[in-house]
């Protein structure tokens, strides 16, 4: 601890009076957090838990099913269906990262995560968050070349180059992630380490942090930004050719098929970053516990959910797929 006299009888926080010292109130060793979660045993909260888990059974499920009659349908072997997978697969894992620990500590009554725990649930979701940005951004490119250059679309979007984009996307944000990870965990915290949330989401353990860390707070708000906006400005002029493209064709019929083409693709990229915009440019100074939670259930546990059923409802080629297992399913009965 490190001691020192305030003129001021109102210390910043954490920090505690000993004789005629304040002494900086936090632990360098690697003990548990406290999640203090979003439900208590109220009733109210007992049916929002319910409905909760009742959300991420379906997004697990979809999530899987979708990754499954694209890997069964060989008609699905392209690379808009490859990264479709890639993008289930990330919702499969953001759920899965976050939830069922929510659940555990529910159910048990205890709202402990130990450090570890703690530095790999923050890891996961922040590689798995970034990776759909930025597979997102990359899927908008494949929609432009359907729609702009159909003829050369086997030789633009080659397998190799799918396979680089989905590679792209994992190893950029996972990088990213590690780096915010190492730095943020290794600062002290203060006591009580409670998160006023219910997973170790950044912005509610940065609040934990007993040092000043305005300069890296300041690094981490202009990564976020570049890493929401450079996807923004691949999706906004990717669409800007495809809308140019669409306003030349003669037939009525082409325009059709192409705006649903790429009407999935725009739902979910205003869904998520629309909420990552909501959760993670806003200044530090304007948050609240709850608008975080807020925020993060919504792109956590929702938008994992919409987004298999926006492509399956909408698609033609998984709809038929998937009527195809179902009914050969009914056939073996």
């Amino acid at each position: 601890m490190v001691g020192v006299n305030f003129v001021s009888q109102n210390p910043p926080s954490g920090w505690i009076k000993k004789g005629e010292l304040w002494m900086r109130n936090h632990t360098s060793s690697l003990e548990d957090f406290i999640l203090e979660g979003l439900f208590d045993d109220s009733l109210t909260h007992l049916f929002l838990f319910s409905l909760m888990m009742v959300v991420f059974f379906i997004a697990a499920s979809a999530n899987t099913l979708t990754i499954l009659l694209i890997c069964a349908d060989a008609r699905l072997h392209t690379p808009m269906y490859f990264l479709l997978s890639q993008l289930s697969l990330m919702d499969l894992m953001y759920v899965c990262t976050t939830i069922p620990k929510m659940a555990t500590n529910y159910l048990s009554g205890r709202k402990s995560i130990s450090f570890v725990g703690c530095a790999t649930q923050h890891f996961l979701y922040l590689s798995v968050g970034g990776a759909e940005c930025l597979l997102l951004a990359l899927m908008s490119y494949d929609r432009y070349v359907a729609i702009c250059h159909p003829l050369h679309y086997t030789v633009l979007m080659s397998r190799k180059l799918t396979l680089m984009m989905a590679v792209m996307s994992w190893l950029g944000a996972s990088t990213n992630s590690f780096i915010h990870t190492v730095i943020l965990m290794h600062f002290p915290f203060c006591e009580p380490r409670k998160i006023s949330h219910f997973y170790c989401e950044f912005p509610a353990v940065v609040k934990l942090v007993c040092e000043d860390i305005s300069l890296y707070e300041t690094t981490v708000y202009i990564s976020t930004i570049l890493i929401l906006l450079i996807p923004i400005s691949l999706v906004s002029t990717s669409y800007a050719f495809i809308v140019h493209s669409v306003i030349k064709m003669r037939s009525g019929g082409s325009k059709r098929n192409a705006f649903a083409t790429c009407s999935s693709h725009l739902t979910v990229v205003f869904l998520w970053f629309g909420a990552c915009i909501f959760s993670y440019m806003r200044s530090w100074a304007q948050r609240t516990p709850l608008q975080d939670q807020v925020g993060s259930v919504f792109y956590s546990i929702i938008t994992p959910t919409l987004n298999p059923l926006i492509y399956t409802l909408r698609n033609k080629d998984v709809a038929k797929a998937l009527r195809k297992v179902l009914g050969r399913g009914s056939t073996n009965h």
